[in-house]
């Protein structure tokens, strides 16, 4: 299934090696996160929306001289500088679909314009992956952060949710003695559904105590020093990042930010896009600096469910897309390149006469994830991604080292 661009840094086992999925839902515009600013269509497809160039008032952060970063993510500018942040641009789903519902199920699922595939891609892959040592029954492998699990986990393999926000570590339901103590005489057989329920208690306590060492409520608030933060990812993402430092066997993470879907008053340095990647930003650095040594093991993957359209629409906004940019951090990722290969913004080059081109499709990037990151032989690789034979052979990028 091909070679990579990620780095043979290291030797850490397979086993204690993790990934972290960030999807953003609602399809962000990757022209502005990481925009194509030495391309003059591009400026003249957006007069309102469009990045200036670096050093001008409102300019992006310079990467490559002809790519740069939007301002309100220069949080992440250090991690593109130590070559632990890279993207692939033009990447995305081959399937034309502009729902959302669609466009996220089938990349959740990892079968493009197939919607009867029962299980997600995520699913598939922590039953391919080595166990962690000391692994026992009902140790936590895999966790998502939100209030129900998302389809990319769909599948037996057993997942521990972890609510958002500050309920992260509170009692749930099933924590009150009484009723704790009448479930666990309801389902102390030896039956499947009784084991079952078993596991996912002990992992939902061994996950809220990861969570609670160190007191990291306490430790938080005093960093902010009463500030409140916009909105809740950067505390979410740092209480994930102790939860995976605490404990080595949580090996995969999943995570879903909202609100991506900017169809009028978009806004370019500033403005209601900037507004919320300001926290993603901050968000992801705080999870790669809370992982502390743990990053150099860990991949994080950054991805929508499809871009938005070059030209702006009447209402200073952008509209259903088609290509769009998928990010990469960590210690093994060959960071500080923009990979993919780029097809351009002339009118010849647009995807239907308006969207960026798909010259990668996104499962090559995750193909070479589980491949050179997690070390999954092609066999294990087959089962995940089924049905997928790789974009012509074609490398997403160097391999660093």
């Amino acid at each position: 299934m091909g070679s990579s661009a990620w780095a043979a840094l290291g030797s850490a086992p397979a086993g204690q090696r993790r990934l972290v999925v960030v999807f953003l839902r609602g399809a962000i515009d990757g022209l502005s996160v990481v925009a194509p600013y030495a391309e003059p269509e591009y400026q003249r497809a957006r007069a309102s929306i469009a990045l200036g160039r670096p050093g001008a008032d409102g300019g992006v952060l310079d990467l490559d001289g002809r790519f740069g970063l939007h301002p309100a993510l220069a949080p992440l500018l250090p991690l593109w500088q130590s070559q632990r942040l890279a993207f692939v641009q033009a990447c995305g789903s081959p399937d034309a679909t502009r729902s959302h519902f669609d466009a996220q199920d089938y990349m959740e699922s990892a079968t493009p314009g197939r919607k009867a595939t029962p299980d997600g891609w995520m699913n598939r892959l922590i039953r391919a992956m080595p166990a962690p040592a000391g692994e026992r029954p009902g140790a936590a492998r895999a966790v998502s952060v939100g209030p129900v699990l998302p389809r990319i986990y769909a599948g037996p393999y057993p997942v521990t949710n972890i609510a958002p926000g500050k309920g992260a570590t509170q009692p749930s339901v099933l924590d009150r003695p009484v009723v704790g103590r009448a479930f666990d005489q309801l389902y102390a057989g030896d039956d499947k559904m009784s084991r079952a329920y078993q596991q996912s208690r002990l992992a939902h306590r061994e996950v809220v105590d990861s969570m609670n060492a160190g007191d990291l409520e306490r430790e938080m608030q005093a960093a902010n020093n009463g500030a409140p933060l916009p909105n809740g990812f950067p505390d979410d993402a740092a209480r994930l990042a102790r939860l995976m430092r605490n404990d080595p066997r949580v090996q995969l993470a999943f995570m879903a930010v909202g609100g991506w879907d900017t169809h009028a008053n978009q806004g370019a340095a500033t403005g209601q896009l900037a507004n919320r990647l300001q926290p993603l930003g901050r968000g992801l650095a705080a999870l790669s600096a809370g992982l502390g040594p743990a990053f150099d093991d860990t991949t994080v993957v950054v991805m929508s469910e499809f871009g938005r359209t070059v030209r702006q629409n009447g209402n200073a906004g952008t509209d259903h897309g088609h290509g769009n940019v998928m990010w990469l951090l960590g210690g093994r990722v060959a960071g500080g390149r923009v990979h993919g290969r780029w097809p351009g913004l002339e009118s010849s080059a647009l995807y239907e006469g308006r969207d960026l081109a798909v010259t990668t499709d996104f499962r090559d990037v995750l193909v070479e994830v589980c491949e050179q990151h997690l070390q999954l032989p092609d066999t294990a690789l087959a089962g995940i991604f089924p049905a997928f034979e790789g974009t012509g052979g074609r490398r997403v990028g160097a391999i660093r080292g």
